[in-house]
């Protein structure tokens, strides 16, 4: 058993790209449909400049595209305004006639304005609760390109959300994941929609496992681009990339996986030395090493707990692939998950509720969740084609997966309620899901 779970892992690592150079995303496939939503009425943002025309158009594309995304919202059609399509000044005094936007169904309602200028646009909005007679939930302004107007419109959506839920929303956040659509596995990146998907990878050779930063500064990823074995290298956004990085490690082992901790000081490992494949943590600079996981079974797949202080991983050391859960000193290692023969690729929520992870059922995996301490243990997702790697958004609301229910992998996204399914990609072989963290 543990070395057919070997055979697996290194399989899992060393796929060659087959495939397709297909460039194109998918449209977006949204499998659930959605009947608890909120009703929102968006007004025409007011344009307080010349030439702001443009920017408004993208701005309100990029709202509705957010408000649409994050599955709590309907857009009310201007064609049933009872009151003004267009957005008044925010400092104008008058109040709104909240009944015109209640009579239509509204839950909530949009105002803005926008000024642009040739190097710049600021955007202000506000968000009102029209069941509460029209109460001021949230204001908010942003700063920012003009070629960027369509990111402001889903962190307007996110704004939104976090309104009338407390936390925002994750339009405007990104996921990176390995596809083969060149012909080789490469790392690439795209908007938490499949928007804006590029390269971020061209070394021909055979990249997995990207791990975001928790700045989202970075992605550290493993490649074997170097001496045609598995080490860890590291993309920094709008910075030339250090490339292969914990050179001056102390030790000489293959490093198959690198996550980084909350705190993004630290990073867990997945390393082979000496024969045995564990669990190891090693400053970014690559001191410190330390060994969690002294054990002769297979110890693979870390995932942090948000604090930090608890690290959960798999290991074949009582037969099969299992869940466990230890210390982030490697003190305490506990097996948490009974349910199922073979259970892998654990992913722990920002909100420290629930751990994601894989489970084959009959011949395919599905995506269950299981809470921290092994009492709760439920199936999220289950497909006749395998699901897999999990991957949270920084919401704890929704999570990326991929899964090959259309014959290649693709990635997909869903709510944690297992509604709003989504397919966000198209072409190639695409796995290995993370989603990053809110930009800053």
């Amino acid at each position: 058993m543990m070395r057919g779970f070997a055979s697996a892992l290194l399989i899992a690592l060393l796929l060659s790209a087959s495939g397709s150079s297909a460039q194109g995303r998918a449209p977006i496939e949204i499998i659930n449909p959605r009947d608890r939503t909120l009703k929102v009425a968006v007004q025409r943002f007011a344009q307080t400049s010349r030439g702001a025309e443009r920017v408004s158009q993208e701005l309100a594309a990029g709202l509705r595209s957010g408000l649409d995304f994050s599955g709590m919202f309907t857009e009310i059609r201007e064609q049933a305004f009872l009151g003004p399509v267009e957005s008044p000044r925010l400092d104008d005094r008058r109040p709104v006639s909240c009944d015109r936007w209640r009579q239509i169904g509204a839950d909530a309602l949009v105002q803005g304005e926008v000024q642009a200028s040739a190097d710049a646009v600021r955007v202000r909005f506000r968000v009102l609760d029209v069941a509460r007679g029209c109460k001021s939930l949230k204001r908010n302004q942003f700063d920012a390109k003009p070629n960027q107007a369509g990111r402001i419109g889903k962190a307007v959506a996110d704004d939104v959300v976090a309104a009338f839920t407390g936390r925002p929303g994750v339009s405007d956040t990104e996921i990176t994941f390995a596809s083969t659509r060149g012909g080789n596995k490469e790392i690439h990146v795209m908007d938490a929609d499949g928007h804006k998907l590029r390269a971020a990878t061209r070394n021909r050779s055979i990249n997995s496992f990207p791990d975001w930063s928790p700045d989202g500064s970075s992605i550290a990823y493993t490649s074997y681009r170097y001496r045609n074995r598995p080490a860890l290298f590291l993309l920094t956004r709008g910075r030339r990339s250090p490339g292969r990085i914990l050179r001056n490690m102390k030790a000489t082992g293959a490093i198959y996986r690198g996550t980084f901790s909350p705190d993004g000081n630290r990073l867990a490992l997945v390393m082979s030395d000496h024969g045995a494949t564990d669990i190891f943590t090693v400053g970014k600079g690559g001191a410190g090493l330390r060994n969690l996981t002294r054990h002769r079974a297979i110890d693979i797949s870390p995932a942090w707990s948000p604090d930090g202080r608890r690290i959960a991983f798999v290991s074949d050391r009582t037969g099969s692939p299992q869940l466990y859960v230890m210390g982030s000193d490697g003190s305490g290692a506990r097996r948490i998950s009974y349910n199922g023969s073979y259970n892998t690729a654990p992913s722990w929520s920002p909100d420290g509720q629930w751990i994601a992870y894989e489970s084959r059922v009959g011949g395919q995996f599905d995506i269950w969740l299981i809470d921290p301490e092994g009492r709760s243990n439920v199936p999220l997702i289950s497909h006749g084609r395998s699901d897999e790697h999990p991957s949270w958004a920084p919401d704890s609301r929704k999570l990326a997966f991929a899964s090959t229910r259309r014959g290649r992998a693709d990635i997909y996204v869903v709510d944690v309620n297992g509604d709003n399914l989504r397919r966000i990609t198209n072409g190639g072989e695409n796995t290995n899901p993370d989603w990053g963290p809110y930009r800053r």
